[in-house]
């Protein structure tokens, strides 16, 4: 591995962490939290019980710990971090969070890496970074220090995988990160479960062959989630007697009911399993409705709602391209009871109101889209996840370079209230009151946090390389993860770690 560490470390320092969220308090008027920021996927013992509580409890308890807690958070767990909305941070009880940063400075690099094949980022905790890629015909997990890029220890399992349209071979996603465990779900569909310590195999799952998954166009591209002892994957499998359906013919492949799939963190033993879909290259997000804790699900051709513990399937709701090859990969954008989804071929973007009426939900639409009119449609999503900020979401919309923006929509209305950064696909994370947009050619954006206007605070060309970095190269399709006072981007075939200014 070829590590470049910079002598001229900037010292660490205190930084933002930043949870979007308004809390519920009777009596004070507040909104419900955006999202579940207090469903953690931090392992066994951060068990969920928020079924049993009223939502005022709930609200109640996540607010003690916000207001107590106020230390660094120089971590990210998983995918979209662990309010699964691309927000990064310190955490601390202020509503209204800012970070104090000279965004004008050259960003200084601690450290780069050379990278296998692959399109996902890293996940970080306790001064580690955890890596997935494909190398040498294995799918290769590293363990990093996060402050020199040293290798700690390394990974792999033998990889068989070739991509239809002629994609690398290497994973779509990041890992999660659960107690002492991390968990891998691999383009081929080996999901894995390994100690943090030293790599050391727990258990691991072929899903395809398990679930007789038919290769999708790209492979498996859904990170996992882990809610208490509970790992979530897609799976999307498919009866025997489609396994002989030509590659990429998904219209005529049916489901055999394995959409989502439940096992135990602890010893792989399938849990459950439901839903009549195949699968996406989204991920699984968790979403309390009515007091009932419950995982999102935006398949192939449907949003499923589906019961935490038990694996209930609790209501679906359509919105695909009729397109063959389209596909849904954005992850729900959570807000209170509301839940948007968007694809960037036809449909665009929906919201819906989801309420619980027994065991069944119920989707009332608040603005949809007008399908087909892609002029006339608020956001098309495609690779990233919008990111939803005080009613507003900023995003990325188009399906690819020609009919790309940047643009800033009323999540209440759909109405847009501006665009920029056209011609190219961006990715965004949120740090305090300014996004970091990066565009898929290696240009990262500071951009403040405004519905009001675009204003851009600084512009670094990562594409570029310098004395102390390695230039990213196309695509930079992975947003960017903010962990402590450092900030890790990658391109192809590389990875640099830059200091926060």
């Amino acid at each position: 591995m070829s590590v470049a560490t910079n002598r001229h470390r900037v010292p660490a320092r205190v930084v933002d962490v930043v949870i979007l969220m308004v809390v519920v308090l009777a009596g004070l008027g507040c909104d419900r939290p955006s999202g579940v920021s207090w469903v953690q996927a931090d392992g066994p013992n951060a068990a969920v019980t928020a079924a049993a509580m009223t939502k005022h409890q709930a609200a109640n308890q996540m607010l003690v710990r916000e207001q107590t807690d106020t230390r660094t958070r120089p971590d990210w767990p998983r995918f979209l971090n662990k309010s699964y909305d691309g927000v990064a941070g310190i955490q601390r009880p202020q509503w209204q969070p800012s970070v104090d940063v000279d965004w004008q400075q050259t960003p200084v690099c601690l450290w780069s890496m050379a990278l296998g094949e692959g399109y996902g980022l890293g996940v970080v905790r306790d001064g580690r970074y955890y890596h997935f890629d494909a190398h040498e015909g294995t799918e290769r997990l590293r363990c990093l220090d996060a402050g020199t890029g040293q290798e700690i220890w390394s990974q792999a399992d033998r990889l068989l995988y070739r991509d239809m349209y002629g994609y690398e071979p290497g994973p779509r996603c990041s890992p999660t990160l659960a107690g002492d465990r991390i968990v891998t779900f691999g383009v081929a569909g080996r999901l894995s479960v390994r100690s943090v310590v030293d790599g050391t195999p727990q258990w691991s799952v072929d899903t395809n062959a398990d679930f007789g998954v038919v290769q999708n166009f790209f492979g498996v591209g859904s990170s996992p989630l882990v809610i208490g002892n509970t790992v979530i994957v897609m799976v999307g499998g498919s009866p025997a007697e489609d396994q002989d359906i030509a590659p990429g013919r998904l219209d005529r492949v049916a489901s055999n009911g394995t959409l989502l799939v439940g096992f135990d963190l602890n010893s792989g033993e399938r849990l459950w399993a439901t839903g009549d879909d195949l699968a996406s290259y989204s991920s699984p997000r968790p979403m309390v409705i009515d007091g009932r804790v419950c995982v999102l699900m935006f398949a192939r051709d449907q949003l499923h709602v589906i019961d935490a513990e038990s694996g209930q399937h609790l209501g679906q709701v359509y919105h695909r391209a009729e397109i063959l090859e389209s596909v849904n990969a954005m992850v729900p954008v959570v807000d209170g009871n509301r839940v948007l989804v968007s694809d960037c071929y036809e449909r665009g973007s929906v919201v819906f109101e989801l309420s619980l009426r027994e065991d069944a939900i119920q989707f009332d639409e608040v603005w949809r889209d007008p399908e087909g009119r892609r002029r006339e449609q608020s956001l098309r999503s495609h690779l990233s996840t919008p990111v939803l900020i005080d009613g507003f979401l900023y995003a990325c919309s188009g399906r690819n370079a020609p009919d790309s923006d940047f643009r800033c929509l009323e999540l209440a209305t759909g109405k847009v209230r501006w665009t920029d950064l056209s011609r190219r696909r961006s990715t965004a994370t949120r740090l305090g009151d300014v996004l970091l947009v990066l565009k898929e050619t290696g240009t990262l954006h500071i951009v403040a946090a405004d519905p009001k206007e675009y204003r851009e605070l600084a512009q670094w060309d990562l594409s570029q390389s310098s004395q102390d970095r390695p230039a990213l190269r196309f695509p930079c399709w992975s947003a960017p993860v903010v962990a402590g006072d450092q900030i890790y981007v990658r391109g192809d075939r590389n990875l640099v770690v830059l200091a926060l200014p």
